[in-house]
This record gives C-alpha cells, sequence and structure tokens, in this order.
C-alpha cells in the first residue's frame, strides 16, 4: 500500500492504481517493477505537507494496489480503463503509476480530458515503433484521439515526423529551458490529464528510467508544474520508474504523486 492511503474504496477520493507494463520497452526493461518501488521508497515521507496545511492520510487516497499485465496489451490497456472508469464514476480521481507509459492511454481514454498534459524527454508522437502501435513512444498520438490538444513539457528529443507533427497547431512543446516560466493554459470549463514520465526530468536526478535524455528539467520545475495542473486534471499518471538505481527515480515519481494530491485537494 501506497503509505498514507488508507482510505476504503467507498470513501475514496482518489484511487491509486498500479500498472506494472513492461511490454515495448526499447533499451533498459524493468518498469515493471515502478509501482512497488514508488510506494516502498514513499515509506519515509512526512504525513504534512506544510505547503498546503494538509495531511496526505487525511485526503481519502485508496490504493487499490496492481492490476497485473495480460498477454495483449490492448486487451490490458481496455480492462486498465474500466477500472479507471469504474473509479470515476465512484467519484473518485484515478491516479495510474507504471509501470512503462503505455498505460497512460488507458487513463487518458477513461478521463476523456480536453487538454493533454505530460513531463516527458520524448515526442511520443510516432504511428508505431518497432512495429507496434501501442509502443511507449506512441503515447501522445494516442492521446490527442481522445483530448483536443497536448502540451508537452520537457522534450528534447524524437525523429523527424514527430517534430513535423509537433509544429501542428494541436500541440506545444515546451522545451526544457522553457519549463520553469510555463503556466498552464486551461480554460475554467475544460479539463486536464496529467502524465509524469519520469524521463522528463534529468537522468540526474531519476536515472532508474528505460530511456534516459540528459538536459532534462529540474525536480522544482517539475513539482511546480505538477502543483499549478493539479487543480484543472481529472486524471494523472507517473510512469518509466525503473530498478535500475538507488531508489531516486521512484521517491521523486512518489513526491510528485503526493504534490498532485496535495494541490488537487486544496482546490476541490
Amino acid at each position: 500500500m501506497f503509505p498514507g492511503a488508507a482510505a476504503a474504496r467507498a470513501d475514496a477520493a482518489y484511487a491509486l492504481v498500479g500498472a506494472p507494463l513492461d511490454a515495448s520497452t526499447s533499451f533498459e526493461p524493468g518498469a515493471r517493477f515502478g509501482p512497488d518501488r514508488v510506494r516502498r521508497y514513499a515509506e519515509g515521507f512526512d504525513d504534512y505537507d506544510h505547503h498546503t496545511d494538509r495531511y496526505f492520510s487525511d485526503l481519502a487516497v485508496y490504493d487499490h494496489g496492481d492490476i497485473g499485465p495480460t498477454a495483449d496489451t490492448e486487451e490490458y490497456l481496455t480492462f486498465l480503463r474500466g477500472a479507471c472508469t469504474d473509479f470515476r464514476e465512484e467519484g473518485a480521481v484515478p491516479l495510474l503509476v507504471g509501470g512503462e507509459h503505455t498505460v497512460t492511454v488507458a487513463g487518458v481514454r477513461a478521463v476523456d480530458p480536453d487538454v493533454f498534459v505530460c513531463l516527458d524527454a520524448h515526442l511520443d508522437l510516432r504511428e508505431s515503433y518497432a512495429g507496434d502501435p501501442l509502443s511507449h513512444a506512441t503515447v501522445t498520438r494516442h492521446a490527442l484521439d481522445v483530448a483536443d490538444r497536448a502540451v508537452i513539457l520537457g522534450a528534447r528529443t524524437g525523429s523527424e515526423a514527430e517534430w513535423e507533427r509537433a509544429s501542428e497547431s494541436d500541440v506545444r512543446v515546451v522545451p526544457p529551458a522553457e519549463v520553469a516560466d510555463w503556466e498552464p493554459d486551461i480554460g475554467a470549463d475544460e479539463s486536464a490529464y496529467l502524465s509524469v514520465d519520469i524521463d522528463g526530468f534529468d537522468p540526474a536526478y531519476a536515472p532508474g528510467t528505460g530511456t534516459k535524455e540528459p538536459f532534462g528539467i529540474e525536480p522544482r520545475e517539475g513539482r511546480r508544474v505538477v502543483r499549478a495542473v493539479a487543480p484543472h486534471a481529472a486524471g494523472f499518471d507517473v510512469v518509466e520508474v525503473n530498478d535500475r538505481d538507488d531508489g531516486q527515480a521512484a521517491v521523486l515519481a512518489a513526491k510528485l504523486l503526493r504534490a498532485f494530491v496535495y494541490g488537487h485537494a486544496a482546490d476541490r
């Protein structure tokens, strides 16, 4: 159980779901261990948040445990989407913990947002990667099948075709150097989905991830983004944590998940 996530399902305002998918990882695998590591490295956190004057254990977070993957990724995403939809119908905000970034597709389909906001080193706008249309490298393209527009914060690499797609009017790319000054452009009548790919951060801070890219964003910048987007968001995930470091990526992911809950609850 994620520390402090002690609410019963019937009372939940937030529903945490582990999604240990590790099917399309293209470099260093291990994302299947992400949910367990995020929970474990949250053990040392204080319950109290000075920024919002709230206790995490008072915010009605329910930990559903992990929903393990099936051999068929599309089938798995359908099942995961169904679980997230059920939680939304019960009045809880879904919090997915990956697992590879592909699990975001299920969360976005369940939430049906107007705006997809993502912290990511990669554009993830490919139609397929290595012949797989449900690769972790296709997530933003799939999100745009649902959302009206996407904002990719911290992106610094992609194929030529992806950069061409990113130049269209429904995509905004904010490079790492500009993330500190970015402010959400989300209308009062719009909903958002926030996805945090831990590789959006410089690998000096989060080396435990599958496809590292240097020159990334700073943890304080990422936390500010999470706090700023949380009041607009109807769903959240943090993904791509693996077991190839000493816990740096997992502890950052866990802290950002908590920052989202604190920020969302303060505005709820």
